[in-house]
């Protein structure tokens, strides 16, 4: 990649004046002096103040921070046992009172039953509270308070 010069090449280039100027813009390097002056483009245009600091745009004062905390939102976990808690509906801190629904794992497991076992057998789940929904109401106000789905 490297062409071998001769040493009448290298004084050729030595020997080449440097005091060329350039104004040809298509000329790379244009407009530059290659004696070492400054070029004429950094010393025109530009004032001798120094500038102002930059803000980003923003007109310095006084600033008011609001900071505000996350309100918690805490859900209560309905399971099998009554749960402590207060009522929504009369504001009362009540111990929940369940009862047992017939939910979807029932009527499932009664399908399934019937499938493989036959007519006879199929209505177990109906029997049992483990394939059954809970549901919690407020003693105070007998009103729905959540309900545990099994399924």
């Amino acid at each position: 990649m490297y062409r071998r010069a001769n040493a009448h090449t290298i004084t050729k280039i030595l020997s080449s004046p440097t005091s060329k100027s350039y104004s040809d813009p298509s000329v790379p390097g244009a407009g530059y002096s290659q004696t070492g002056q400054v070029p004429q483009a950094w010393s025109q245009g530009y004032s001798t103040q120094p500038q102002q600091p930059y803000t980003g745009g923003y007109v310095h004062g006084t600033t008011t921070v609001v900071v505000t905390q996350p309100q918690l939102a805490v859900t209560q976990m309905f399971r099998e046992c009554p749960v402590h808690c207060i009522c929504p509906h009369c504001r009362a801190e009540v111990q929940t009172a369940t009862h047992y629904v017939t939910g979807t794992l029932a009527w499932v497991l009664c399908f399934v039953i019937f499938i493989v076992g036959g007519v006879c057998c199929c209505f177990i789940p109906f029997c049992m509270d483990s394939a059954k929904d809970v549901v919690h109401t407020c003693p105070s106000c007998r009103q729905q308070i959540g309900r545990y789905n099994r399924m």
